[in-house]
């Protein structure tokens, strides 16, 4: 059997054309942003992050509103009024009418309300709790954004490894035809590389729209159009998770976490809150000041004389509850119910964070795991597809095998690009849900980029 035209085959191997697709599909452009930068950009533009901004600061308007039962009140009232006066009597009759003006100034001051303390030690606790729920939104943001942007990357890596991968099946499809043409083989090995090149068209058509959609979603989280994120720098070296031990992290979690410190906030209130309704069965004590001037400009009933008058008091006001229809009561033992619940709802987060925390922890190890399993698996796939293709030359092997070797290489590198963004996101979602979470942990991350 002649060999010489499967001899002829091009000696570009399957990973130099791979990286030749890769590096022109991923390569950096000018305008491109990293991971930092979009996440800047974010900030300022994610209607849900600048929604929980604001929140927080009616919720710090709220919690301030809680100091006035505790402070002074003053207001001014005012009045005219026109009075007309009829009387009869058995000698005569008559009708008199007079105008009449009043300005009162009134003050008070609470000298005894335990409700009210407790209601600006409430305040105290809502501000707590607001700046827990803000830390959530923008840990949020920060997961949010990396997930956009790695899913960007991810798009981009699996365009330009199936456009490789189209293009080492056109090349194999070329081989099979100029060997059934010379009689070396048979046509099922045209049709078979005929075949995968269809598929793999059709997955190139996919993975376009894909990355379109992945960009869209991108631009709207970050308010820039056709953003255009920095790949990972070759050679990658994936950091280590630090610290090394789930319990430690964990720890840090039942501290930090904002979903626990929101809880825990909650059943504060909660406990104050059962103070408040005690305070139903308590006297309250208020100081009062008043200064009132009554004017009459004409005053018919003294013959046209004007009279004025001006009263002033000062005193104390006590207000002892002796009977409320059982209202105080049944309040007390609603708020001990509710206070049991948020009780419950704490230990319930506890729960849940431990065992997020537990599960992004070990989520990460795997995955660097993987990665490195991956990085194994792609020296052996390329070894396993040249051993196929030369095998294939000298005819121990058949074109579906090549085909077989040149996917399975292909996918191998899609898995391992995946897997290695996993990792990353992987390590900021440990991070949230430890809660120590911040802007300055996407820095690790920035300098894997390519410049």
């Amino acid at each position: 059997m002649n060999l010489a035209p499967k001899m002829s085959i091009s000696c570009l191997s399957i990973g130099s054309v791979s990286l030749a697709f890769a590096l022109g599909a991923l390569a950096p452009k000018a305008q491109a942003q990293s991971l930092v930068e979009l996440h800047e950009s974010a900030r300022a533009f994610d209607a849900s992050y600048q929604s929980a901004k604001l929140q927080y600061d009616a919720n710090l308007a709220r919690a301030d509103q809680t100091r006035a039962g505790i402070l002074p009140t003053a207001g001014l009232s005012a009045g005219a009024s026109r009075v007309s006066v009829e009387s009869t009597l058995p000698s005569a009759s008559s009708v008199s009418s007079f105008n009449t003006q009043n300005a009162t100034l009134s003050a008070s001051q609470p000298v005894y309300r335990p409700g009210n303390w407790v209601t600006y030690e409430q305040g105290f606790k809502q501000i707590d709790l607001a700046s827990a729920q803000l830390e959530a939104a923008a840990q949020d943001l920060i997961v949010r954004t990396s997930q956009a942007y790695f899913d960007v990357l991810a798009a981009q890596d699996t365009l330009a490894f199936v456009r490789a991968q189209k293009a080492a099946v056109n090349e194999q499809l070329a081989f099979a035809k100029r060997n059934f043409e010379v009689g070396t083989s048979t046509i099922t090995d045209t049709r078979e590389a005929q075949a995968r090149f269809d598929l793999v068209t059709a997955q190139e058509i996919a993975a376009d729209n894909d990355l379109r959609v992945r960009k869209i979603a991108l631009d709207q989280l970050v308010g820039i159009n056709d953003s255009q994120p920095r790949p990972l720098a070759v050679p990658v070296t994936l950091p280590p998770v630090m610290p090394a031990e789930v319990d430690t992290w964990v720890r840090q979690a039942d501290l930090l976490n904002p979903a626990i410190r929101q809880a825990r906030s909650n059943a504060d209130i909660a406990a104050l809150e059962i103070r408040k309704a005690e305070a139903g069965h308590k006297p309250t004590v208020d100081a009062t000041a008043s200064y009132n001037v009554t004017k009459n400009p004409s005053n018919t009933a003294l013959a046209g004389i004007s009279s004025r008058a001006n009263t002033g008091s000062v005193g104390l006001l006590l207000n002892v509850p002796l009977f409320a229809g059982f209202s105080t009561q049944n309040r007390i033992r609603e708020t001990l119910a509710l206070h049991d619940r948020a009780l419950s709802d704490l230990e319930g987060s506890r729960r849940s964070v431990s065992q997020n925390v537990r599960t992004a922890f070990f989520g990460v190890q795997s995955g660097q795991g993987q990665v490195r399993a991956l990085e194994a698996a792609e020296l052996s796939s390329q070894s396993a597809l040249d051993a196929n293709r030369l095998g294939y030359q000298v005819g121990v092997r058949i074109n579906i095998d090549v085909l077989n070797a040149q996917s399975q290489l292909f996918q191998t590198k899609r898995d391992l690009a995946q897997a290695r963004y996993n990792v990353l996101l992987g390590g900021l979602r440990l991070r949230q849900a430890s809660g120590t979470l911040t802007p300055e942990d996407l820095q690790p991350v920035n300098g894997l980029l390519a410049r």
